[in-house]
């Protein structure tokens, strides 16, 4: 299991700058999921902004929402 995300913040050009629990940090790319799904609501920019941690997982206010494995596995770590 990989770590949970402590916090969230979003940056420019749908990119996710993401704290784990392990201490490391990251950047996560949404732009591959915004054509699918509840994602593609994320190309508004004010509820990609609404990006938050929800326990283990990160979520949005329109209810996407991506799992730590995910966010961990594909994120470029800092």
């Amino acid at each position: 299991m990989n770590p949970k995300i402590i916090k969230v913040k979003p940056e420019n050009n749908y990119i996710l700058r993401v704290w784990f629990a392990n201490g490391e940090e990251g950047s996560f790319d949404v732009k591959p999921y915004l054509d699918k799904g509840i994602f593609r609501e994320l190309r508004d920019v004010a509820i990609f902004n609404s990006v938050h941690p929800d326990g283990l997982s990160i979520e949005w206010d329109n209810e996407a929402a991506l799992c730590p494995d995910t966010v961990y596995l594909n994120s470029v770590k800092a």
